[in-house]
């Protein structure tokens, strides 16, 4: 006679994967306090041409989510990707501090539009989603010795628009208009949590 086994069969949890290496993004996912892996995506990120700087961070970020999760089909993989728009003109991560300068002078009194994307993918179960949240900054003028004392002290050259809101950066602003409040740092976490859980991450 064999033995019955009522032990209830409990799926394992599932692999989360943060494809990014943004210090930003991994310090905002790891507020939740549930285990993850890192994973660079590797996309070249070049803008298409035309492209729209929404449809550009939209793009990417899904391409990152699932040129890793090719690599690790049974996790799930958030891609994330942060582009600045000033009057439909994509902004970049300067890298250097002379363009960084540039990127200031021009958006010195103007609205830019962050516009920060989000998605999350898992190959095993056809899971994948994204969504984009756009932030509207109001930049007060600025004048070329602030934009230098700024840039001195924090030197943001890895930040699409050369500023960290969430640093020195915020004295560069008059507004921030956004319904998802991290998603200036990098990665939307009210959205990053929504499309995880529906992917079978447990987050509370």
């Amino acid at each position: 006679m064999s033995a019955h086994n009522d032990t209830p069969q409990t799926t394992p949890p599932r692999r989360l994967i943060l494809g990014s290496t943004s210090p930003y993004r991994r310090e905002l996912l790891a507020r939740l306090g549930i285990a993850f892996d890192i994973e660079r995506p590797e996309v070249d990120e070049t803008p298409e041409p035309g492209e729209k700087p929404a449809e550009l961070a939209q793009r990417l970020a899904l391409a990152k989510a699932r040129e890793v999760a090719q690599r690790f089909p049974e996790a799930v993989v958030i891609g994330s990707d942060q582009v600045a728009d000033l009057d439909g003109e994509p902004l970049g991560k300067p890298g250097q501090h002379e363009r960084a300068v540039i990127q200031l002078r021009r958006m010195s009194g103007q609205t830019v539009v962050f516009q920060t994307a989000v998605a999350v993918v898992c190959l095993s179960s056809g899971f994948e989603q994204s969504d984009l949240a756009a932030v509207r900054v109001v930049f007060r003028p600025l004048s070329d010795a602030e934009i230098e004392h700024y840039l001195r002290t924090e030197q943001p050259y890895d930040c699409a628009g050369s500023a960290k809101s969430e640093g020195l950066g915020i004295a560069l602003l008059e507004r921030i208009e956004n319904d998802d409040p991290t998603a200036l740092i990098g990665l939307p976490m009210i959205r990053t949590c929504r499309m995880i859980r529906a992917a079978g991450v447990t987050v509370l």
